[in-house]
């Protein structure tokens, strides 16, 4: 299943019906789990341990040196989980020791040309469009969604069930359940089609609204709206989920449509 074209350190640990195509390179201190296909031309570099039944397209570069000046050649990780497809041309960066590690989950899509820099954090089932491409030290948790051609500032947060419009700038924390979109990026809905398709009840996805409509609409203060909204609403795992998601925000997040509106025109 090693192609006698491809480039294979005798120390790297290959699993179980592993296929290594032609040209393909894999450093010594690279582990690859079993069912993984490792297309041609693909290049793994030290400290790659990527799971099972992955696949790595052509020009995909994992694990290279992070792209940062303080980089001081520590020994890091690039961990992928299982069932994830690397496309054409991707660039996932190892850690440095602010966290030692750069790491994607399950059951995700980097689709072509995208970008992972040092240190990020990527859930499960998050899809990176063509050409996406994040900073250092950003966190994305389960099941985003991030649009072809867009950019994401360091140290920022993504929260689960998250939509981002193709092309969109990134500058604050998008908390979950929502669409970003416009420019400058800001609320645009509840990502009502994605929670729709995991299961989420009507009853569930009309209470995300309403919250929304607090934070949003209602009030331009937001610690004033989540104040409004332990009064006004009973807990439940959304609920729960967003004002941690608020309250834990370092950089602050985007702000309503209106909001932006009033101020550009104040």
């Amino acid at each position: 299943m090693i192609s006698n074209l491809a480039s294979v350190h005798p120390k790297a640990k290959i699993g179980n019906n592993v296929t290594i195509e032609p040209f393909a390179f894999v450093a010594a201190n690279v582990e690859i789990g079993e069912g993984t296909w490792i297309g041609p031309n693909s290049t793994i570099m030290d400290g790659a341990r990527i799971g099972k039944n992955c696949k790595i397209f052509p020009g995909a570069v994992i694990s290279g040196e992070p792209q940062d000046l303080k980089f001081e050649g520590e020994e890091t990780l690039t961990i992928i989980g299982d069932n994830t497809i690397i496309r054409e041309c991707v660039t996932v960066n190892r850690g440095t020791k602010w966290s030692y590690k750069t790491e994607i989950g399950n059951n995700c899509l980097l689709m072509a040309y995208s970008h992972v820099a040092h240190d990020c954090v990527i859930g499960n089932n998050v899809v990176l469009a063509n050409n996406v491409n994040l900073a250092g030290h950003i966190i994305i948790e389960d099941f985003v969604n991030i649009g072809g051609v867009s950019a994401v500032q360091q140290f920022l947060k993504i929260g689960a069930q998250s939509f981002i419009t193709g092309g969109s700038l990134v500058r604050k924390d998008v908390p979950p359940f929502i669409k970003a979109a416009r420019e400058p990026l800001s609320y645009a809905g509840v990502n009502s089609v994605g929670l729709k398709r995991r299961g989420y009840s009507a009853e569930s996805i009309a209470e995300i609204h309403n919250i929304y409509r607090i934070i949003f609409i209602e009030h331009d203060n937001v610690t004033k709206a989540l104040e409004v909204l332990e009064e006004k609403f009973q807990s439940s795992p959304e609920r729960d989920a967003i004002l941690k998601f608020i309250r834990s925000s370092e950089k602050g997040i985007i702000k309503g449509y209106d909001s932006i509106v009033n101020e550009d025109n104040s």
